[in-house]
């Protein structure tokens, strides 16, 4: 028998955005120098709008989704560029983490899983540049489901793909409401910080 192991991509994989303000680490903080946007209006206007609201259900393309905002903010270049600048300086791999989930990944009682809200730009990216396809069975996102988590619906789609389990999935991330959700559904979630939170985890600690 396996358990099914799952870990969210900003605030645990990635060194980003954090659900705790003093963990964040920025990728926009030279969007202005850059590029010209300035990164709270960017924020404002479109990741707090469109972005969660259409782009990361997958209900419109980040791509058109720019290139309808970015003109307004004083950006004429390609959404492209934008695109690629925003991916590249949101890349900022929690190594330490992914070098212990690769010592998981050699054990024969787990599978190994992504699940984030995100859009299927950024999960490509994540899957194949930034290499996630080398540690985990599969990426479950938001635009591909069509729902964020902590809907239920988001774990019903992860159930209906993942099968049957003999245990409890557990799943890391840094979001209270998200951790509450996934506990709600049946889950065993832990709130992750720090790596302590993932190494400390008895059944992990078993297994490193």
């Amino acid at each position: 028998m396996t358990r099914a192991v799952f870990f969210d991509v900003d605030g645990v994989l990635v060194h980003g955005y954090h659900a705790r303000p003093d963990l964040q680490q920025r990728w926009d903080e030279n969007l202005l120098a850059d590029l010209g946007v300035d990164p709270e209006r960017f924020r404002n206007e479109f990741i707090y709008d469109i972005f969660i609201k259409k782009v990361i259900t997958g209900q419109t393309s980040l791509v058109a989704a720019l290139d309808r905002i970015l003109p307004s903010l004083g950006y004429k270049g390609s959404p492209m560029v934008f695109v690629h600048y925003w991916l590249s300086h949101d890349s900022k791999l929690n190594q330490p983490l992914l070098d212990m989930i690769a010592r998981l990944r050699q054990r024969s009682d787990l599978k190994l899983y992504v699940a984030t809200n995100q859009d299927h730009l950024r999960a490509l990216w994540l899957w194949q540049t930034l290499g996630m396809s080398a540690l985990f069975e599969d990426i479950f996102y938001s635009a591909r489901i069509g729902i964020r988590k902590p809907e239920r619906g988001y774990f019903d789609f992860i159930m209906a793909r993942i099968g049957r389990q003999s245990e409890p999935p557990l799943f890391f991330d840094d979001t209270p409401g998200v951790v509450a959700g996934a506990r709600s559904y049946g889950w065993e979630a832990v709130q992750f910080d720090t790596m302590d939170d993932f190494t400390n985890h008895p059944w992990i600690a078993e297994r490193l």
